[in-house]
């Protein structure tokens, strides 16, 4: 659905985005994921056609944004980190505004703005100026206005920044109904926001694509923990086959074990309950061990940084 080859984005000699290359699918919910100045905001105005590349392509339904900008924009839906609206507007009339904007029919403008109030719950807002609203219901009102002409693509920048806990949650809530039926990506600094929403997440630093991946696999370690009654001399010689390290841990019986490039944790996992189950000893807990997303985010920060330095 969304093609990007070897974009960049440049303002003189600062470079925003360098060769960037992905691919979306219908249907995801993809996470651009960065410290700010990152280039996350550049990549998202350069898919909606608000920016051009300053070389590469992107396409969207196979449309190419520079040149079939208007095309492009029918299907995408966005909701800029600072949502210029007229505060002295309601919500309903600021809508009709939009969809006005969009080009919907004016026989089907009233019907649109209902179920885009139905979609983001702003029924008790609808006749309030939006001046009056709070951060969490102006950021429903900016969901709103991407949504009036039902895009295939919904596009947030910082959806949950500035509202307090009760408003993210309402706010991711109100984000994983319209994947549903949307494609949806979501710019954030924000770890937990892409571990809450998102099946996949794209990590940008400097301007470079440092990980581009789903979040199983990146929750995936290259360590298994196991707690049994065996102990660590017999475990070894169990698996020895397996070439693989075994780290006792600090507590009694619970030990971490690495395994190797190539071995599957599942099968690995099955192969030493049978193994020790068949030797007489007790298994109690013997599982993958998942590798916490915000230490990903850290290491490629990290690993980013000492390749600029090499």
């Amino acid at each position: 659905m969304i093609k990007a080859t070897n974009v960049s984005r440049r303002y003189g000699d600062f470079v925003a985005v360098e060769d960037a290359s992905f691919a979306i699918g219908h249907g995801q919910i993809v996470g651009l994921l960065g410290h700010n100045g990152a280039g996350k905001t550049t990549i998202m105005k350069m898919i909606t056609g608000y920016l051009e590349p300053s070389s590469g392509v992107i396409e969207v339904d196979g449309n190419n944004v520079e040149n079939q900008a208007e095309t492009v924009q029918s299907c995408i839906g966005y909701l800029p980190e600072s949502l210029p609206v007229y505060p002295e507007m309601t919500v309903v009339d600021y809508l009709v505004y939009c969809a006005q904007m969009r080009g919907i029919d004016s026989s089907n403008i009233d019907q649109q703005v209902k179920n885009v109030i139905d979609k983001t719950q702003l029924h008790e807002k609808a006749l309030n100026p939006i001046a009056t609203l709070s951060r969490g219901y102006k950021q429903r009102v900016g969901v709103a206005q991407a949504l009036i002409h039902n895009p295939k693509i919904l596009i947030l920048d910082e959806p949950t920044n500035g509202l307090d806990p009760q408003q993210t949650r309402a706010m991711r809530d109100l984000i994983r109904e319209l994947a549903k039926t949307t494609t949806v990506i979501l710019s954030t600094h924000i770890m937990q926001e892409v571990d809450a929403l998102c099946d996949r997440v794209i990590i940008l630093e400097n301007g470079k694509i440092a990980v581009d991946e789903s979040l199983a696999n990146l929750r995936i370690s290259d360590k298994i923990q196991l707690v049994s009654d065996i102990n660590p001399a017999e475990l070894a010689s169990h698996l020895d086959n397996h070439r693989i390290d075994i780290l006792e841990e600090e507590e009694r019986n619970h030990y971490q074990i690495k395994l190797n490039n190539g071995d599957n944790a599942e099968d690995l996992c099955a192969h030493i309950a049978e193994t020790l189950i068949q030797n007489g000893h007790k298994v109690y807990s013997l599982n993958p061990i998942q590798r916490d997303l915000e230490l990903v985010f850290r290491n490629s920060h990290q690993e980013k940084e000492l390749n600029d330095a090499a």
